[in-house]
């Protein structure tokens, strides 16, 4: 990596609002520096490794970002690359360049999620056309994960009660239920309830459920919810 990529690092981390970065995987240094010229004179970052392996040492950028990856690279292939990134950074597209590709390699890298598969040469506004594409689609996934960070952080902010008493609210019991469920007077279940309410910052019941749908929640058997009173 060059000195100016450390640099750019550096800033990334800074801000939250840094340009986004374009990552490009090719052992051809003529196709790194020619990629990386075109990239840069589209008014995007762009980082150049020689090779998978330089690539799994760079930390995951919190910007938007997307891959372009050559297919054929030393060791660990473009499309090994994909298969162990895959579950790490969804929020990073790949999009695949080749010398040499097929039916078959071109489906398996769209089959493994992959938003485009060009083979060389290449028109320059094909390639950046499909990088402006994936770079919003991962602006969109970043905006998306924070949002899940967000709504996982104040659910963790929950007593144990709270959590049990927003469980069965949103399964549909109402707060005598509630009290019936756990044992506690309806009055302490308007209280926890409350509290549940301004913790997830839910404007209203069909919110919260909203909230816990996307959380994943699920109501506790009536025996965990007595063992836990």
């Amino acid at each position: 990596m060059t000195p100016a990529n450390a640099v750019e690092r550096e800033s990334e981390s800074s801000s939250a609002h840094a340009t986004p970065v374009v990552f490009i995987v090719d052992d051809d240094v003529s196709v790194r520096e020619s990629l990386e010229a075109m990239i840069r004179f589209a008014g995007l970052r762009a980082e150049t490794f020689a090779s998978a392996q330089d690539f799994l040492e760079r930390p995951r950028a919190m910007v938007p970002n997307c891959l372009v990856l050559d297919v054929r690279l030393p060791e660990l292939s473009g499309l090994e690359l994909q298969n162990r990134i895959a579950s790490e950074r969804t929020d990073m597209p790949i999009i695949f360049i080749t010398g040499y590709g097929d039916v078959p390699m071109t489906v398996r890298a769209m089959k493994a999620g992959a938003i485009e598969f060009l083979t060389k040469p290449f028109d320059d506004e094909v390639l950046l056309d499909a990088i402006r594409q994936a770079i919003e689609r991962s602006r969109v996934a970043l905006s998306e994960e924070a949002e899940m960070q967000a709504l996982r952080d104040r659910y963790a902010s929950l007593s144990r009660r709270e959590r049990e008493v927003m469980a069965l609210v949103v399964s549909g019991l109402l707060n005598k239920q509630v009290g019936g469920e756990l044992g506690i007077t309806v009055y302490t279940v308007q209280v926890h309830r409350g509290q549940v309410m301004r913790k997830m910052n839910a404007r209203s019941l069909a919110n919260l459920v909203n909230m816990a749908g996307r959380l994943r929640l699920g109501r506790a058997p009536r025996a965990a919810l007595q063992m836990a009173a």
